[in-house]
């Protein structure tokens, strides 16, 4: 069973930059890919960045050109690099994971607990 670990949330300013890691307890290559989400107050969960076990990256609108999402294989981590920071990035940020469970391909996924980024003078 695997288990994903956030962390590198915190307080930063606006137009400053945080990165974000997600460690799992799996071999990250397994996965047929891997995101981030967040969630604001008062919001629904939302996809910010994805990342699919080839290298292809996909991004939402609002933080193209802003956040970047990479994999580093051998320490089975995923980043979220943030960058000009604004206070509508204010949110929880989960890790998530989406893999294969059974051999008809079925799929499954995992969620991290979550790390707090808030974006504030």
């Amino acid at each position: 069973q695997a288990q994903l670990m956030e962390s590198g949330g915190g307080l930063v300013q606006p137009g400053g930059s945080r990165r974000l890691s997600c460690v799992s307890s799996r071999n990250i290559r397994n996965f047929d890919s891997m995101a981030w989400y967040r969630q604001a107050p008062g919001k629904q969960r939302e996809l910010v960045a994805s990342i699919s076990n080839d290298g292809r990256t996909n991004y939402i609108d609002l933080v193209v050109g802003r956040f970047t999402i990479s994999r580093d294989n051998a320490k089975n981590t995923v980043y979220l690099q943030m960058d000009s920071l604004k206070p509508e990035d204010t949110a929880v940020y989960y890790c998530n994971a989406v893999f294969r469970v059974n051999v008809e391909g079925a799929t499954a996924q995992r969620w991290g607990q979550g790390t707090q980024v808030t974006v504030s003078s």
